[in-house]
């Protein structure tokens, strides 16, 4: 049986600046690499979900040295949130996978620190995502989460979600991760082309794409690409009934309203894939806008 290690809070501060008082710990490289990417794959579904595996074996076989840092359980929902306890148990169950008891953000900062500790990944991708992340979804999810991570470290990050914006059937929504990864190969070589000698994305810019369920299968090719911003709606609204005895009850609905033209809900909803800019401290705009539009000029699902 291998052993758990378990590390201090400590060794994820040094990799947090804001909190550590210090220059990040690792550093993204300067330009993209001529070979194969060297990709750290994190989610928020755990590190043994359908979605991440498939990336896996996706992303390895278009030549790329794939690892996995993700969370050891379900971590849906739980956002930028990081540091989640004093000390985390990181199990290492087999070669090019880490499983971390602690957050999507909490993976990738480990990852990153001690798994990449002084050689940062050229990529990190988080994903894919059982269900969709668009508007309001996007905000809270930890996908999007494990890709800020990335972000906030200096290095170039996506992150993939497959599902409308309904809630997602398990068999189509699997089929669907198929045609997802096919895109993000497709996506991530775009970005090697277009990069040269650069770097993959510019400084502190990531991708949210977001892959529809094409078909009553869901092995259907999307209508198209778009690049998009993140809706503004919140798509999900909460409601509360007392209990009575200290206690509520609460149930969660989809109140899904007009999309807003060139949003995400409008191209996933039109059945086609969703790119759109973010950054780790939210702000995007028409500069970030331009470039998602000329990366995906002529790319195909």
């Amino acid at each position: 049986m291998r052993r758990k290690r378990v590390l201090p809070l400590a060794a994820l501060l040094l990799c947090t600046p804001a909190l550590a008082g210090t220059a990040p710990a690792v550093a993204a490289p300067q330009t993209a690499p001529a070979g194969p990417l060297r990709i750290l794959l994190t989610n928020d579904d755990g590190y043994n979900a359908p979605g991440i595996r498939k990336a896996f074996e996706r992303l390895t076989a278009a030549g790329h040295d794939v690892t996995i840092v993700a969370p050891l359980t379900n971590q849906s929902g739980t956002g930028t949130k990081m540091m989640s306890a004093p000390t985390i148990a990181v199990k290492h169950p087999e070669p090019k996978v880490w499983a971390v008891d602690g957050t999507p953000g909490d993976s990738v900062a480990f990852g990153l620190a001690e798994v990449f500790a002084g050689d940062a990944p050229d990529l990190v991708v988080s994903g894919t995502n059982f269900g969709p992340n668009v508007a309001g979804l996007a905000t809270h999810s930890g996908t999007v989460g494990g890709a800020v991570a990335g972000l906030e470290h200096g290095v170039p990050a996506i992150a993939l979600s497959t599902g409308g914006v309904t809630a997602p059937d398990p068999v189509t929504t699997v089929n669907a991760m198929g045609p997802t990864l096919d895109f993000a190969v497709k996506l991530i070589d775009r970005l090697r082309t277009r990069a040269r000698s650069g770097p993959l994305l510019p400084k502190g810019v990531g991708l949210n794409v977001n892959h529809p369920v094409v078909g009553a299968d869901g092995k259907g090719t999307a209508a198209g690409v778009s690049s998009t911003f993140q809706d503004p709606q919140t798509l999900l609204e909460p409601d509360f009934t007392d209990a009575g005895d200290g206690t509520w009850k609460m149930t969660v609905k989809v109140d899904l309203r007009p999309a807003a033209k060139g949003g995400d809900i409008e191209a996933v909803t039109a059945d086609r894939i969703a790119v759109s800019p973010m950054n780790a401290d939210w702000n995007t705009g028409p500069v970030d806008q331009a470039l998602t539009s000329a990366l995906i000029a002529g790319l195909r699902p």
